[in-house]
């Protein structure tokens, strides 16, 4: 390390801004996929690299490693393909959609995805659980009754992010508390400052856009009745139906290890499918692979042809192949986040703006851009959350606050922020399951971009600011 190249902040902003004008302008702007982007701003980052005297192996062990690390993530997006897929198969999503176009108003959709992840994600403190159970089938009563998808999908995120950023299950909450060295329940407790208003400000969004054109036309009472009784012709329903997620939330609740719960869920209705709905295994096994599709009912004598357009667009759906473009945007995003490690230019950049924090609406400022920042660069959400914590730490005990308010910043624009970012694995994984384009749910996702605007608010206010004894004065006394 003694003899690289060092940077300077041109230098180390260089590969930063490139990535953003590429994707601002080429994905933004001009619709270019994505993945070519990311992969320009990975040569980018390569290239300086490469300048500073790192060779060719010194670039790709970085970017292995970055890999390694997000290979549980990759294996998850696997079995959540396949989990939607075989859950199709067995009537599981099919029968919560049912029961959701008969007992939810098209009024009150959105509030209702909005509050119902919300208790699921506080209950088993996973988004991810949140979204790839409920929020499915959530999202297929919004296709039933109409309502726009990404509306619906802002919303499901909304509330499967809440549970992850205040329950005291969650890893990104236990993870925030830890690395800012706070007590988990202070940290939860000083959350509420900037969560409970960005909940009540998504609340009532949610209901005045129920109320009004904001949700565009909604599906007469004759559709919906047309779709309720395609899916009772086509499926065997009862209660057993509802134990792969059963399962699954088990498994959120109690720790389990998450890819063996999701495999057992995919098993256990495979094994519904073919026990209940008369399908074969090998049917089951191609709807885990390929996803599910509505052509099998015709080996039980069911007749498809005339059923509302809707029905085949919410169960063809699924798959673990369904996840292999998702899984190269993983790599792409992660090639670039592992030349820009190597370079270090996150440290140069992040050093450099300490030097100009002065007031603590400065540091909370400053803390909000960096996590922002790291979660963009990095595409790791946990990273997100200790790279800020160490760097900012003896700042806030410079300026006499307690270290629950830089938990409580970071989570606020990191934990919550990561799903809104297209190229960040939260970001590929909410909009390939719930099936809407990040940029699309954004608007909608008000819980999650709300809290960081309370939290600029407070940090130039100082209300809602915990506050020590500052380290200088400390000194001094002790001195």
């Amino acid at each position: 390390m003694n003899n690289k190249k060092k940077l300077n902040l041109g230098l180390a902003m260089l590969p930063i801004v490139a990535m953003l004008l590429l994707l601002i302008i080429g994905y933004g702007q001009l619709g270019l996929r994505i993945e070519p982007l990311l992969l320009v701003s990975a040569a980018i980052a390569a290239a300086l690299a490469w300048w500073q005297g790192y060779c060719w192996e010194d670039i790709i062990d970085s970017i292995v490693a970055k890999l390694a690390k997000a290979m549980p993530v990759i294996m998850i997006l696997i079995c959540v393909g396949g989990l939607i897929g075989t859950w199709m198969f067995s009537g599981t999503i099919p029968y919560m959609v049912y029961w959701g176009l008969k007992l939810i108003s098209p009024q009150y959709i959105l509030i209702a995805a909005f509050f119902i992840t919300s208790v699921i994600s506080v209950c088993t403190g996973t988004s991810w659980g949140a979204a790839g159970t409920v929020g499915v089938a959530l999202m297929g009563v919004a296709a039933g009754l109409d309502v726009p998808l990404a509306a619906a999908a802002g919303a499901v995120v909304s509330g499967a992010y809440f549970g992850d950023k205040i329950s005291p299950l969650s890893d990104s909450t236990n993870f925030a508390a830890i690395v800012a060295d706070t007590d988990l329940y202070s940290h939860i407790q000083h959350l509420m400052y900037t969560t409970l208003p960005s909940f009540v400000l998504a609340a009532v969004v949610y209901l005045i856009a129920g109320h009004t054109s904001a949700v565009g036309s909604v599906a007469t009472p004759e559709k919906v009745t047309e779709i309720v009784t395609a899916l009772e012709g086509l499926y065997h329903f009862n209660l057993l139906l509802i134990l792969p997620p059963v399962l699954v939330l088990w498994g959120a609740v109690t720790k389990r290890p998450v890819i063996p719960v999701m495999l057992a869920a995919c098993t256990l209705a495979i094994a519904i499918g073919v026990l209940i709905q008369g399908f074969n295994l090998q049917q089951g096994l191609n709807a885990l692979m390929d996803g599910f599709n509505l052509s099998m009912f015709t080996t039980q004598g069911h007749s498809i042809t005339g059923i509302v357009d809707d029905v085949p667009r919410l169960l063809n759906r699924g798959g673990m192949f369904s996840m292999m473009s998702t899984i190269l945007l993983v790599f792409c995003a992660f090639s670039f986040a592992g030349a820009l490690t190597l370079t270090g230019a996150l440290t140069v950049i992040i050093n450099r703006l300490l030097k100009v924090v002065h007031t603590t609406g400065q540091l909370i400022a400053a803390t909000v851009a960096t996590t922002i920042l790291v979660t963009g660069a990095t595409s790791d959400g946990k990273l997100a959350l200790l790279i800020p914590a160490e760097l900012f730490k003896g700042a806030y005990r410079r300026m006499g606050l307690d270290n629950k308010n830089l938990s409580r910043t970071v989570e606020d624009a990191g934990t919550v922020i990561e799903p809104l970012i297209p190229w960040t694995a939260a970001g590929i994984y909410m909009a390939t399951t719930l099936g809407v384009s990040t940029l699309d749910l954004l608007p909608w996702a008000i819980q999650c971009y709300a809290a960081v605007f309370f939290a600029l608010i407070y940090g130039f206010t100082g209300f809602g600011i915990a506050r020590i004894q500052p380290e200088n004065d400390l000194q001094r006394k002790e001195a």
